[in-house]
């Protein structure tokens, strides 16, 4: 189960891998730089757009641009073969300071798109931070689903779509918890705790679903990606050559491989030097398609 290294990307702080399966691909973002990143399964060639904004965390729609969650509210996007990219403002987002951008952020099963927004200095310890949710045809702004959280990051949607997770990485808070969800509404419900990471290594960043209903988190400052059973056991931990692993996906030809972005800081000078790429892992477990902003 050795980290294969796909893409030396060096990305400051690289997030949101999406697996496209028609064509063979897994996009991804890289925040402060505002970049979206391509990967090539078949050629292994890296194509790359910038936005005009940090770029957070991305979602295919169902026409082939993106929908994005970047500082000010939702995206369209739409990457061109000449390396230009169109983008336009779909729903804006009033956060409570100046000093805040959108995080981590997916589909649910039903094609809404998801995603958290915190405070840009995480050592403010300022739980600032909300949950927001965007479908088509929704006046903005945007009203917060869910609010309180430092750093909220680790979504995730149960095989049937019926449970939500979602996690608070900050150093102060590192858990996990667990939702009812309803899947006519989208509304989350009955939040109960999960997996108290304090008691494991690292802290909880992006997170994905296989098709047996697990749930893949990023131990980030650990190297590790943990997979936790629907009760919450540890099941297995695999390993990554870096301290800072971001986010991970499911994808390849039988969504048999695990993607994993990383960080790359600036200020630590022990940090191994592949940190900031993009790795593979065999997990010995399938996924699942990742869901189409389609609403």
């Amino acid at each position: 189960m050795q980290a294969e290294l796909i893409v030396d990307a060096r990305n400051a702080v690289g997030e949101s891998p999406v697996w496209v399966c028609e064509e063979n691909a897994l996009y991804w973002v890289d925040i402060p730089t505002g970049g979206l990143q391509r990967w090539n399964a078949g050629n292994g060639h890296v194509d790359a757009w910038t936005a005009p904004q940090m770029l957070a965390c991305i979602a295919r729609h169902s026409d082939g641009s993106w929908v994005a969650g970047m500082e000010s509210g939702f995206f369209s996007l739409r990457p061109h073969n000449d390396g230009s990219l169109d983008s336009e403002l779909l729903a804006h987002v009033e956060h409570s300071r100046k000093d805040m951008r959108l995080n981590d952020g997916r589909c649910d099963r039903q094609g809404r798109f998801w995603a958290g927004s915190m405070v840009l200095n995480m050592g403010a310890n300022a739980a600032e931070g909300a949950l927001y949710r965007y479908a088509n045809g929704q006046r903005s702004p945007l009203a917060a689903q869910l609010g309180g959280f430092i750093v909220p990051n680790g979504l995730g949607f149960s095989p049937d779509g019926r449970t939500m997770y979602l996690s608070d990485s900050h150093p102060l808070v590192q858990q996990i918890w667990a939702f009812d969800y309803d899947l006519d509404s989208g509304e989350p419900s009955n939040r109960r705790l999960f997996v108290d990471m304090n008691q494991y290594q690292g802290r909880p960043d992006g997170a994905a679903v296989d098709a047996e209903g697990c749930y893949w988190i990023c131990a980030n400052d650990a190297g590790l990606i943990h997979r936790f059973t629907p009760d919450g056991r540890l099941d297995r931990s695999l390993s990554v050559p870096v301290k800072k692993p971001t986010m991970c996906a499911f994808g390849g030809s039988r969504l048999d491989t695990l993607f994993v972005t990383s960080i790359r800081p600036g200020d630590d000078h022990d940090e191994q030097s592949l940190a900031g790429g993009v790795f593979a892992l065999n997990p010995g477990v399938k996924g699942l398609p990742e869901p189409q902003f389609n609403l």
